[in-house]
This record gives structure tokens, C-alpha cells and sequence, in this order.
């Protein structure tokens, strides 16, 4: 997997004044109620994020923002609807990866990247392996080795085929020599339920979809995927550090629908741009446990291209579909 930047805490010093000549674009302000679709269920950290973004975003363009979840098929349904809205600034949506550029390769699609114009990116969190805190399994290695006797009986829940959480775990099987029982989800708030009702042994979600709990001691943390420890999980081991070269995580970021004007893209640039600049919205950031990661429109395009042919050599090589 590619080394991914290492996590922010808080995002001001990664974020950059735009340039002049496009403050001076950025006239544009919404004269209707925006629209935010979330293409997961509500409760998970997606959900969280936007929820939490969308009210420092209504002081900024003076107009309220409603999000929309649209669950289903992987996040296929919520970045379809995006994709057919009117560009006109007033739908915008969640874009999460891997969904946003793995739909596409595994199967046909309502949607493409071409059909989006990215506005930002915002959080880019890794993604660990959760257990119960009463779990036999205190390590990777303890994993590996009931794997190794029980092949394919260890269940571990993810939130979906093709997800940042499952293209991880298949890494994981692969290098480990083992074979785990997956189970799909339709967000990460079914796989953290699913596992404390303990109808699974094992939850690969990201870090900030389960640091709660595991603070709490309901919950322990196996091992995190980010390139170095998390901030937010230092006592953590990473897979790196088990001997395995899993690194991956879930960026997220909001788009508009493809044609969208350019100065109606700056406005809304510049409305999270303020936002994730803003020490309160920072503090509950925090408190979400949400890695800032500020990219403008270019800069987030280019990181989104660059992911499309990463999985585009992983599909050629290891096809994920179950």
C-alpha cells in the first residue's frame, strides 16, 4: 500500500491562504438552503464529520445546511444522487475513499470521478482492527495464529466489499497466510453495533470510529494502519510495526456535482477552508477524534487521480470482489 501523510491534529498549519486573485472570485453566496448528502448511514464517523462541518458552514454562507443520508450499496447510491444534481452550488456531498474511485473499477456504476468537482478534502483517518476488550486475541499475532487453526471461522465486519476497511483486511490475509470470515455493513456505527453485540469477533474500522469505546475499555485496538502511531492511539502498535505493510485509511472530503461555476467552487473551498481553520470547529474535531487534512480543489483532485491508479494496479493484481 502507498505511505499516506502522516495524520494531523489540527489542521491551521497545513492550511494556506488562497490566493488573492481567487478571494477576489469567491463573491459567490448561496440564496437557498444547501443540501449536504452523506452516502452512509447515520451515527458513523462520516456522518459525525458532516454534521459537525455543516454548522460552522451556516455561519459562513448565511444559509443553512441540511445533510441527507443516503446509505447503500457500498456509498454507490449517495455519490450517484450527487452526481445527478444541479451544479449550482446548492448540492454538495461526503466523498470517501476508496468508494469514490473503487465503485467504478469493481463494477459499473451511476457515478465516476469525472462526474464530481472536488471541493475539499477534510479528514483523512487510518483504519486499525478493533476487538472487545474480553477478546482472547491481545495482538495481531494471537489473530493470526487462531486464524491460522480456525481458517475462515474468525468473522471480522467492515463497511463493505471494496471498503478502505475490507482492501485492508484482504492485505492483512494475504501477507499473514490466513483466511478470515468477512462481513459487510452498510456503515461503520452496524460494524461497532455488530461487534459489541458480539455477532463478530473482530471490527476493521477506522480509528476514529471506535477510540471512544476503546478509552472507555469496552473496546481494545489490535493494531492502527496509519505510516507511524496516531496521535489519538499511541499506545497502539501499527501493522508496520507487527511486520505487516498495511497502510490505509479513509480520506474525506465534500464535492459538487461535475460543472459546477468556478466561483460558486471557491466560495464553498473557502467556506471549509475557514471552518477547519476555526479553533472551535478544531476543538470538536478533537473531541470526534477526526484527523484534519485540508486540501483545496487542485490539490485534492490530484491526490484522488493518484488513488484511482493505485487501485485501478491493485484490481489487476488482486481483484477484491467477493
Amino acid at each position: 500500500m502507498t505511505t499516506r501523510r502522516a495524520v494531523l491534529a489540527l489542521a491551521g498549519a497545513a492550511t494556506a491562504a488562497l490566493p488573492l486573485a481567487r478571494r477576489a472570485r469567491a463573491e459567490w453566496q448561496p440564496d437557498k438552503p444547501i443540501t449536504m448528502i452523506v452516502a452512509f448511514a447515520p451515527g458513523g464517523g462520516t456522518d459525525l464529520a458532516a454534521r459537525t462541518l455543516a454548522r460552522f458552514m451556516e455561519k459562513d454562507l448565511g444559509q443553512s445546511v441540511v445533510v441527507l443520508n443516503r446509505p447503500g450499496a457500498g456509498g454507490e447510491i449517495g455519490f450517484a444522487e450527487l452526481a445527478r444534481a444541479r451544479p449550482d452550488g446548492l448540492t454538495i456531498g461526503f466523498i470517501n475513499t476508496p468508494h469514490i474511485v473503487t465503485l467504478p473499477i469493481e463494477r459499473r456504476t451511476r457515478f465516476k470521478l469525472e462526474d464530481f468537482t472536488p471541493i475539499a478534502n477534510i479528514v483523512d483517518d487510518p483504519g486499525a482492527f478493533q476487538v472487545m476488550a474480553d477478546s482472547p486475541y491481545k495482538s495481531l499475532a494471537d489473530l493470526i495464529a487462531a486464524a491460522k487453526a480456525k481458517p475462515e471461522s474468525i468473522s471480522y465486519g467492515t463497511t463493505g466489499i471494496g471498503s478502505d476497511d475490507h482492501l485492508a483486511a484482504m492485505t492483512f490475509e494475504r501477507q499473514a497466510g490466513i483466511k478470515l470470515l468477512h462481513v459487510p455493513f452498510g456503515g461503520s456505527a452496524q460494524v461497532k453495533q455488530a461487534l459489541i453485540g458480539r455477532q463478530i469477533e473482530v471490527a476493521s474500522m477506522n480509528i476514529a470510529e471506535g477510540v471512544h469505546e476503546t478509552r472507555q475499555g469496552l473496546m481494545r485496538m489490535l493494531g492502527q494502519m496509519a505510516e507511524k502511531r496516531s496521535e489519538v492511539a499511541p499506545d497502539v502498535p501499527t501493522f508496520r510495526e507487527a511486520g505487516y505493510d498495511v497502510v490505509e485509511g479513509s480520506m474525506r472530503g465534500m464535492a459538487a456535482p461535475a460543472g459546477v461555476p468556478r466561483e460558486v467552487l471557491d466560495r464553498l473551498s473557502l467556506a471549509i477552508r475557514r471552518t477547519v481553520d476555526n479553533p472551535e470547529f478544531q476543538a470538536a474535531a478533537a473531541q470526534q477524534m477526526l484527523p484534519l487534512r485540508f486540501l483545496g480543489p487542485d490539490a485534492y483532485l490530484a491526490e484522488l487521480k493518484a488513488l484511482r491508479t493505485r487501485y485501478e494496479k491493485l484490481w489487476a493484481e488482486h481483484p477484491w470482489r467477493e
